[in-house]
């Protein structure tokens, strides 16, 4: 009880009311399929004492990954680092480096063998034996053979780990692949450039409420997440009629835009979620903003989905 008290507190010093709090865990119930009578249940799996020890290896990325989760919001970063799982090892936030650093990731993953969740992010070069990734003399491709395997799941953050993403689009002159190709494991993929947090925070609080990961389509993506395309959810989407694409107009904002389909949007072709979740705190998504989809959620989207500007 002292646990599940001190985290409201923190989120009451953040101006956070608990009418604030229970409102976010009833969208995440519904974002994450979940009837509304769940979300009492969200809101005390993430207040849970039972924190599963996490490791996230950064490899070839640009940290949009690693950047779109520092910003998830009811939980805070904070709240989601300490009081929700346990990040043990995270090269970029976490307080020890050099050898301290090494340790913890070696503590990790011996004293916790196949029940810690190794989240990943970016693509792992393999050409020339994994050269062009190295962390301490360690290629990218030798330490997830390392870590991964011994984890009780593979979470990949993020298009490039994922599928490869741009790293490797053509020429791809480091053999770039996805955790999955490249070492031949299962994951759970939450695809994007980068992804909603939202998403992430969803697939911890399944494996908190039920015990196991959320289901999975062909691609390895959460159904909950990544269930219907672009198009099905898109408030300014057009529908085929004696041949031509006409805009149904069935929000506001359909009548202040219009379909962006001959602007080249990919939405018709893309699974994800953001027309419903939304970013920065549910305010907007590129195509509310006028910018078409350009399908970075589906496996090679960089060479199958350019031009971006042509329609499909």
């Amino acid at each position: 009880m002292k646990y599940e008290e001190s985290f409201e507190r923190r989120l009451e010093k953040k101006g956070i009311s608990r009418r604030d709090f229970m409102k976010y865990c009833g969208i995440l119930s519904a974002t994450m399929g979940l009837s509304s009578g769940f979300a009492p249940k969200i809101a005390q799996a993430l207040a849970s004492p039972k924190r599963p020890p996490v490791v996230w290896l950064a490899f070839a990325e640009c940290t949009g990954c690693a950047e779109s989760a520092l910003r998830t919001t009811y939980p805070w970063i904070d709240e989601l680092l300490l009081d929700i799982i346990s990040m043990d090892y995270h090269e970029t936030i976490m307080a020890p480096s050099g050898d301290a650093a090494e340790k913890s990731l070696h503590d990790t993953i011996t004293q916790n063998q196949g029940k810690f969740i190794c989240i990943v992010d970016g693509s792992i070069p393999t050409a020339d034996n994994g050269i062009y990734g190295m962390i301490r003399g360690k290629s990218f491709l030798d330490i997830a053979k390392e870590v991964c395997p011994k984890a009780l799941a593979t979470i990949c953050i993020g298009t490039c780990a994922s599928y490869g993403g741009i790293p490797a689009a053509a020429p791809n002159p480091t053999g770039a692949k996805s955790v999955k190709e490249a070492i031949g494991i299962d994951t759970l993929n939450i695809p994007g450039c980068p992804p909603n947090p939202v998403n992430l925070v969803g697939t911890v609080v399944n494996y908190l409420l039920f015990g196991k990961l959320p289901d999975l389509d062909d691609k390895g993506r959460p159904l909950f997440a990544y269930g219907k395309t672009i198009h099905d959810l898109c408030p300014r989407r057009s529908h085929f009629e004696n041949g031509e694409f006409v805009t149904s107009f069935e929000s506001d904002e359909a009548r202040r835009g219009f379909c962006l389909y001959q602007m080249g949007c990919k939405g018709p072709e893309t699974y994800n979620n953001c027309p419903t979740v939304k970013f920065n705190e549910g305010t907007s998504w590129p195509v509310q903003a006028g910018h078409p989809c350009i399908g970075c959620s589906e496996p090679g989207f960089w060479d199958n989905m350019s031009p971006f500007y042509k329609p499909l």
